[in-house]
């Protein structure tokens, strides 16, 4: 498990570079700043999943269940989240209408927020000699 959630992660990580350069170089002379803004949220919230997810897979204290549960809420959470910021963002420059999938933004947030809480969570379980 630990090495498909480090892959993710390094994956994730590659893509979020690979998606900031393009904005950075690609898209900046074709969307206004509001939307550049949006696509640079999107890239910046992949790229804390992508260090958290490279941080999870080495955190030996977490049990093996919920480690999977964070990692596939952050798969989803990152999908949904970044990627329907992405597909809005651009969405004057392509001819598919990506305002449809505007209520995934938020979902996937909370998907993300509950990898966190789960995470928190079993911290808290935690015994104090751990």
């Amino acid at each position: 498990m630990n090495k498909k959630i480090l892959i993710s992660g390094a994956v994730l990580g590659v893509i979020g570079i690979v998606l900031g350069a393009f904005a950075a170089h690609g898209l900046k002379e074709l969307l206004p700043a509001a939307s550049m803004q949006s696509f640079e949220t999107g890239v910046r919230y992949q790229m804390y999943h992508a260090f958290f997810l490279l941080i999870l897979a080495n955190i030996s204290i977490i049990k093996e269940k919920p480690k999977k549960v964070i990692f596939i809420l952050v798969l989803i959470g990152v999908f949904f989240f970044s990627g329907s910021i992405y597909g809005l963002s651009t969405n004057e420059l392509t001819s598919i209408n990506f305002k449809s999938i505007a209520l995934i933004t938020p979902i996937g947030g909370f998907l993300l927020i509950l990898a966190w809480l789960i995470l928190l969570i079993n911290f808290l379980k935690m015994r104090a000699d751990n």
